[in-house]
């Protein structure tokens, strides 16, 4: 199947409140234009430069997203541009992207990374640094970085069981701060190969790759 397929076989399956978001990373821009033809406008990439070269490249419409490790001495390569920044894991990666949004006049959207998997090498807050982080005072002075919502990644692993009960269990942390958060709108969890699973666990938005644009190049 072609990419633009890809794209409409998925978005017939996904539920009216789910957002899409396609891993366009390593991919070239002819692949990206292939799904923006197909109507596709949010796009996530894990690398900053690659994605202020395709923004710069692209049509105008369409929204960026920041999906892998965010290293804080290169958000103001992004800050003037990005629409959603999915991994955020400190209050110091939080200090830098208000301190940069307030440069370029905008207040950035992002969602703060939960570590839900068993493996030590997924990066994420545990549920008492996310309630410190959202109390501190250093937080509640900012006004240039919006919270809305978290985001996870669950084990990789074929144990179905583990994966459900590792997106429940973050959909229910999401329903605990939401309570008190109202700008929590967002829950960012599921892949290409977990993502109906993550629907089912409460998911708003699915971030996939493989499955719209093919094997990594």
């Amino acid at each position: 199947m072609s990419i633009a397929e890809n794209i409409l076989s998925i978005q017939s399956t996904l539920p009216a409140q789910v957002t899409l978001v396609a891993v366009s990373k390593t991919k070239p821009i002819a692949a990206l234009m292939e799904a923006y033809d197909a109507g596709q406008r949010i796009f996530g990439e894990n690398k900053i430069q690659e994605m202020a070269e395709k923004c710069e490249a692209m049509p105008k419409d369409i929204q960026w997203h920041m999906i892998g490790h965010v290293q804080t001495n290169k958000v103001k390569f992004m800050a003037p541009f990005v629409n959603l920044i999915h991994g955020v894991d400190s209050l110091k990666l939080v200090q830098e992207i208000n301190k940069q949004a307030a440069k370029a006049d905008r207040v950035i959207d992002c969602l703060l990374q939960i570590h839900i998997a068993e493996e030590e090498t997924k990066f994420g807050l545990d549920e008492q640094e996310l309630t410190s982080l959202l109390s501190s005072s250093e937080f509640k002075e900012m006004r240039n970085i919006r919270i809305v919502g978290l985001m996870g990644m669950a084990t990789f692993t074929d144990n179905k069981d583990q994966i459900k009960k590792e997106f429940t269990h973050l959909k229910s942390i999401f329903d605990s701060f939401a309570v008190h958060n109202h700008q929590f709108t967002v829950l960012s969890m599921g892949m290409s190969g977990d993502y109906q699973l993550a629907i089912e666990c409460g998911s708003t938005m699915v971030r996939i790759g493989s499955s719209i644009f093919g094997g990594r190049n």
